[in-house]
């Protein structure tokens, strides 16, 4: 069984003080979905961009607040269904995939059939990856999240990559859960609160992430970073100009 969020970490600014990585999300408001992604090392001089600023999509509905290592903040909250992707500052945990193996230096989970996400908000399994054939098919009665989609949903890839974003790691239900960084189903398609990109993005993210680096992924509206920037100790960064949203917005 393999928690969607296990941060163990105080919230605050000095729960990512330490990180050496970090990968960027940023959208031009809580209601875009189309978004652009950026990645830092940290130096002695503070934050260096790493690979190139590339596009991905998040939500549906755009952005809102979410459960992970940033204090609360004023403004939109996520909750179970509302097709937005939790904005904030969340622990990178384990990656997954189709594959046996995963060139990737993180945790690394092959997904198997019988592996589903609960997003049923009453069940004591809700927000965890979990096997069916051992916590009993009627575990994952109602859940909408295979993990294996090439089998359940018609050969889906969109989770042939991906990690676990530590959002809600309480596991609190109608908080939100099962939120991933995947590969994408098409270019701009949004997703239902997940981040998705290139498959050729997902796998060059997996190559440069490292546990020992302590990443941390960071999804935030333009605004929302400009106010919180310097107090959170995050990259200096241009404006960008991501589209709002996408024209045919579809749920995942």
């Amino acid at each position: 069984m393999l928690a969607a969020g296990c941060s163990t970490l105080p919230r605050g600014a000095q729960a990512w003080s330490s990180s050496q990585q970090l990968v960027l999300v940023t959208t031009a408001d809580w209601d875009a979905n189309q978004a652009t992604l950026q990645t830092f090392d940290r130096a002695a001089d503070g934050w260096r961009p790493v690979m190139p600023a590339t596009a991905v999509t998040v939500g549906r509905s755009g952005l809102a607040w979410g459960t992970g290592l940033h204090p609360a903040q004023p403004g939109p909250v996520k909750r179970e269904g509302d097709g937005r992707a939790p904005a904030g500052v969340f622990r990178i945990g384990t990656a997954f995939g189709y594959g046996a193996s995963g060139a990737t230096a993180l945790p690394y989970q092959a997904m198997q059939a019988s592996d589903y996400c609960i997003d049923v908000n009453a069940s004591p399994l809700y927000n965890r990856i979990v096997d069916a054939n051992v916590v009993g098919q009627a575990a994952i009665e109602g859940s909408t999240e295979p993990m294996r989609r090439d089998i359940h949903a018609g050969g889906d890839q969109r989770y042939q990559l991906g990690f676990v974003i530590e959002h809600n790691a309480a596991n609190v239900p109608a908080a939100g859960s099962c939120i991933f960084a995947h590969v994408w189903k098409m270019p701009g398609e949004p997703t239902a609160g997940c981040t998705a990109m290139d498959a050729a993005v997902m796998t060059q993210l997996l190559g440069w992430l490292r546990p020992d680096r302590q990443p941390v992924f960071v999804l935030l509206p333009q605004a929302q970073y400009a106010r919180l920037r310097a107090t959170w100790g995050l990259p200096v960064i241009a404006p960008t100009t991501t589209p709002r949203r996408a024209a045919n917005s579809q749920p995942d």
